[in-house]
């Protein structure tokens, strides 16, 4: 086998020109799914401009989804599209905001770390920055990291990563580029594309001593050579540098499109490098079953960040969504998924009958008091009604309340993070979690991250997984509290999932005969699905909506 030859560390930026939300995580994940697949030791980075340490204690309305690394590290959504992306894990060093780096120097220069040097963003803030950049290569071996600046260019607070960006530049001048990913209008009533804000964004960022390499160009229509021709003249940047990214059905066509305007090519040409293989055959075949799948298989979603509409919706559960669509496709299913605000069926605006409509319902982690007993009600009809049901998280801690309640006579039953007066507290919130309740000490400090599981044989967890030990991501305060399992086994709920020491109950599960497809996990499964590798528990819920469609 011949060895691959060792080449230096080499660093793409991908900044913001103009507005955010346009898809620089999408565009990150894209360009390391591509050089992955030309043999590329490939790692993604991500920095978030606020002050928070993490994002463990953002409101999923208003910032989308948490996403848990195996490290317990509560992180930005885009890490998820990372990982699903690369079809790998990524480790804690990959993602860092201005609060972790600003605490990091703080902490360091109470304890005299710096000797009594007087500390400065330039040089001892950057630094920091380029030192977990350091670090993060180290961890993976990376040949390439791809590393995303959240923002925009031109927002104070992202101006230190622009400048250990420079420092970087500067260190290593043939092992680092700029791609900016900027967006084009099509202003409806002039019915033309406009350049001007790209042109601006790229000198913006050359007023921090930074060049644009490179342009993606985000817009509603391909950009077209005219428009090409005017960037390249007014910037400086190569026609072939300047990236047609319209919007498209799917974020997973991007690598297939980026690669067909030869986005690789130019990379490597930059580095000087070549490919050692040409292999998007997988994704490819993963795209093409998305696109071929034709058998609709609707699915409810049945949560509580509703308040603002679907558009935030998808980012507060973009996991979740994620993981159906991998599963679904592969089985040649396309899932239509139909939101539903728990909050609804307790003010009677909807009916829970309505839930025999769907092929499956799903209910997702969630947090509070906020339509707990609309989900529970909706719950209990999906059992009664053997309806293919799969909890996550709260969903799961929902459904074992529920069980509580209607078939293991424990009225009332509830969990004291709702009620901590409950007469039977089934769920309860864990030993050591406790003390840091009772000192407000809410960032960082849940049960998170990575942890291993025992199933029952002959479980459906197990027939899921096909295998007896598993490790899945965590993220919660709350648990089955012990002191009610064997009630609820008697009633004939299955603990089917838990620790190794038998203590803490993983996975919950009605018997076959009693319901064709009950299953719920107090981890999130939903974490650890890719499009190259869909998970296992949300294939099983998919194959048993399937079979739940044909009986109907």
């Amino acid at each position: 086998m011949k060895r691959k030859k060792e080449i230096r560390p080499k660093y793409i930026f991908v900044v913001g020109g103009v507005m955010s939300g346009v898809g620089k995580g999408v565009t990150t994940s894209s360009i390391g799914t591509i050089l992955q697949s030309k043999g590329f030791n490939v790692s993604l980075m991500k920095a978030d401009p606020y002050l928070n340490v993490d994002a463990g204690t953002m409101n999923p309305v208003e910032h989308g989804e948490v996403f848990v690394l195996d490290s317990g590290l509560e992180t930005d959504q885009d890490m998820g599209n990372y990982e699903r992306f690369l079809n790998k894990d990524m480790p804690k060093e990959n993602y860092l905001t201005n609060g972790m780096v600003l605490k990091c120097v703080i902490d360091r220069e109470r304890a005299l770390g710096y000797q009594g040097k007087c500390v400065e963003p330039v040089y001892h803030v950057t630094e920091e920055i380029i030192k977990r950049i350091h670090a993060s290569v180290k961890k993976s071996g990376a040949e390439i990291t791809v590393f995303e600046i959240g923002g925009t260019i031109g927002e104070y607070q992202n101006a230190i990563f622009l400048e250990a960006a420079r420092l970087l530049k500067m260190r290593h001048p043939g092992d680092v580029m700029f791609i900016m990913v900027s967006y084009l209008p099509v202003p409806g009533k002039i019915g033309e594309m406009k350049t001007k804000l790209t042109q601006n964004a790229v000198r913006q960022l050359s007023s921090y001593g930074i060049n644009t390499d490179m342009i993606i160009a985000r817009s509603e229509l391909s950009i077209d050579k005219k428009r090409k021709e005017k960037i390249s003249m007014t910037t400086g940047i190569a026609e072939e540098d300047i990236i047609a990214a319209p919007d498209i059905e799917s974020i997973y066509d991007v690598p297939v499109n980026f690669e067909n305007d030869g986005l690789s090519e130019r990379i490597l040409a930059h580095f000087g490098l070549k490919p050692r293989q040409k292999d998007l055959k997988n994704w490819r075949k993963f795209v093409s079953k998305a696109k071929s799948a034709k058998k609709i298989l609707k699915i409810a979603v049945i949560g509580k960040y509703f308040d603002t509409g679907d558009f935030v919706l998808a980012d507060a559960y973009v996991s979740v969504i994620e993981a159906i669509k991998f599963s679904s496709y592969w089985r040649g299913a396309k899932p239509k998924l139909e939101w539903i605000n728990a909050k609804e069926y307790e003010t009677g605006k909807r009916k829970y009958s309505e839930l025999k409509n769907y092929a499956g319902v799903v209910v997702p982690g969630g947090f509070g008091s906020t339509g707990v007993e609309g989900i529970i009600g909706a719950i209990k009809y999906v059992r009664e009604n053997k309806i293919p049901y799969l909890g996550l998280c709260y969903g799961m801690q929902l459904a074992v309340i529920e069980f509580a309640r209607n078939k293991a006579g424990l009225k009332g039953a509830h969990t004291t993070e709702v009620d901590p007066d409950t007469k039977h507290p089934v769920i309860g919130i864990m030993s050591e979690q406790k003390d840091k309740l009772a000192q407000a000490n809410y960032g960082g400090s849940m049960r998170l991250g990575e942890w291993p599981a025992v199933l029952r044989a002959g479980s459906l967890a197990a027939k899921a997984y096909g295998e007896k030990k598993i490790s899945e991501r965590h993220r919660h305060r709350y648990e089955v509290n012990p002191e009610y399992v064997d009630n609820l086994t008697k009633a004939g709920m299955v603990f089917s999932g838990v620790s190794p020491d038998g203590r803490l109950c993983e996975v919950a599960e009605l018997p076959v005969s009693t319901h064709p497809f009950f299953i719920a996990s107090q981890f999130h499964p939903e974490f650890k699905a890719r499009p190259l590798n869909p998970h296992p528990l949300f294939t099983a819920f998919v194959v048993a909506a399937l079979k739940f469609t044909k009986r109907k």
